[in-house]
């Protein structure tokens, strides 16, 4: 079950419908995003071997998504290039706390949060869109974007007590919410 304290709004789906191409780069970035911060992640908590390995898998994942959108985009006619990304992950991240290891306990859950937000979107996508390929596409990530969602909760659990997660992860999904209504008219995966 998403952590989500609200949902997208047709408008949004609508904009990313009629902004695919925009949507898929976008989309290509926050694959490549998703596995840098995995891999930062790593290098930061080295010590923490349990979590390094899980990951790494979820790096090695996001990084064959992100090929995977990319061959979609090639597909269109399209190509990998630079977009200015929305202000939405610096923003949710402005909640982390400094010490840790609530530092590292807040990165997980804003990880978490992301990858909810991508999850309900990819199916809200999957449902709205009329090209069958690209329906798939969405359709085909929705288990590995809740499994991710559910892994950084589950991280989360190891730096915490349940009852510090549980209040955490309501706060920063609030927080979510309201950058998400406070959002830009720009199309991208989150804004």
């Amino acid at each position: 079950m998403l952590q989500l304290q609200s949902t997208t709004s047709r408008h949004w789906v609508e904009q990313a419908v009629q902004n695919i191409d925009v949507i898929l780069l976008d989309h290509a970035h926050c694959e490549k995003k998703a596995a840098s911060t995995a891999l930062s992640l790593i290098f930061r908590y080295p010590h923490h071997t349990h979590l390094v390995r899980a990951l790494s898998e979820v790096a090695r994942e996001e990084l064959e998504h992100f090929e995977l959108v990319l061959d979609h985009i090639e597909a269109r006619g399209g190509q990998f290039e630079r977009l200015a990304p929305s202000a939405y992950a610096g923003q949710l991240l402005t909640v982390m706390r400094t010490d840790e290891p609530d530092r590292l306990m807040d990165m997980l859950l804003c990880c978490a949060m992301i990858e909810a937000r991508s999850c309900e979107r990819m199916g809200l996508l999957a449902d709205a869109l009329t090209d069958p390929a690209l329906s798939a596409l969405y359709r085909g990530l929705l288990e590995s974007e809740a499994r991710h969602h559910m892994l950084y909760i589950d991280l989360a659990r190891e730096f915490g007590s349940e009852n510090d997660v549980r209040k955490r992860l309501e706060f920063i999904a609030k927080h979510e919410s309201q950058i998400l209504s406070d959002g830009s008219s720009v199309p991208r995966m989150h804004n």
